[in-house]
């Protein structure tokens, strides 16, 4: 039997767990919170005090922070696209007049994403420190040029890949939080802080899904997770780019800036690389097949492999001038 025939087979036999794992890592939309609970109310007579509020606490928030911000913004805003490519995972079947479980894990999970972008973009637009044309554009182009996250249809490579970046996205998302909250920001604190949250919920329901894997193709499981470590976790805004610009120009800058900020840094994928081996008890694996062998002893060894690389690293500290905002910060 064919490596995408297992795969397939594997994804139908656990699909009755799908709706224990939507009940399990999703909030019920009656329940979660929404966009308005943390922006100005419009209906408010008091509406334009509170955006003036809101204005004049973002006034102490550096470039690099607002950098980081937008890119976040974008990287939530590009949603269609992931949704898009997760719908056409192997096993994810939303045809056939009938939705799978995985289909609707998917389309929950993109309900529950949906929001993070709609508040951030918000909130960058009513803050009035950045050009939100700019960044509107930014984000049209990522949603044109798609993005490769080098997963093709194999469910075994994408919950490796989604395991991986919801919890870089939760580190990334509590850091900014965080830093707005020292600033004296406690509105968007509290706003990254829940997205953050959110993100951590999704980070262990994808967890899961490799856990449930491994127990059904252990061999199959360890081979895929192993080849997405050994092309590198790129990150969803990796064909990020400006105005004029060509895909991917922008996002190795904003990588630098979010490096120099410590929001998401080469250590936090190494330790998340870490925590997935753990979890997943990779060294505790059994009934192994040689080539799935080979592919645990890389993950083991790996970490170490990376740190060491990782401390002869170099970040440039000069500030590249990004169009989505002005260099002191303020427009």
């Amino acid at each position: 039997m064919s490596e995408k025939n297992i795969r397939l087979e594997v994804m139908q036999a656990i699909e009755h767990k799908v709706e224990g794992f939507i009940d399990s890592f999703l909030i019920p939309i009656e329940e979660i919170w929404q966009p308005t609970d943390f922006l100005p109310d419009s209906q408010s007579d008091n509406f334009l005090e509170s955006v003036k509020q809101l204005r004049e606490e973002s006034k102490e928030l550096g470039y690099d922070f607002w950098v980081t911000m937008v890119a976040d913004t974008i990287t939530e805003e590009a949603l269609p696209t992931y949704e898009s490519w997760l719908m056409d995972v192997e096993g994810v079947n939303q045809h056939d007049g009938k939705a799978n479980g995985w289909s609707k894990w998917v389309r929950a999970w993109t309900g529950e994403e949906n929001r993070h972008g709609d508040v951030l973009n918000k909130y960058l637009y009513l803050s009035g420190r950045v050009n939100m044309r700019e960044v509107e554009i930014t984000t049209q182009h990522l949603l044109s040029d798609g993005f490769d996250i080098g997963t093709d249809r194999d469910p075994y490579k994408n919950f490796v890949y989604t395991s991986f970046q919801e919890l870089a996205t939760n580190i990334s998302h509590k850091r900014v939080g965080q830093m707005a909250k020292k600033k004296g920001n406690a509105l968007l604190g509290k706003m990254c802080t829940i997205i953050a949250g959110d993100e951590m919920r999704h980070h262990l329901a994808y967890r899961e899904f490799v856990k449930t894997i491994l127990s059904e193709d252990p061999s199959g499981m360890m081979i895929a997770f192993a080849d997405m470590m050994k092309q590198k976790i790129v990150m969803p805004a990796h064909f990020l780019r400006e105005s004029g610009g060509s895909i991917g120009t922008a996002f190795e800058n904003f990588s630098n800036c979010a490096q120099r900020l410590g929001v998401y840094t080469a250590h936090d994928y190494i330790e998340i690389l870490k925590k997935l081996n753990s979890y997943w008890e990779i060294d505790a694996v059994r009934s192994l097949n040689d080539e799935a062998q080979k592919a645990r002893d890389y993950l083991m060894k790996l970490p170490a492999r990376l740190l060491r690389i990782s401390e002869r690293m170099k970040f440039p500290e000069d500030q590249y001038n990004f169009k989505w905002v002005e260099a002191n910060g303020r427009l």
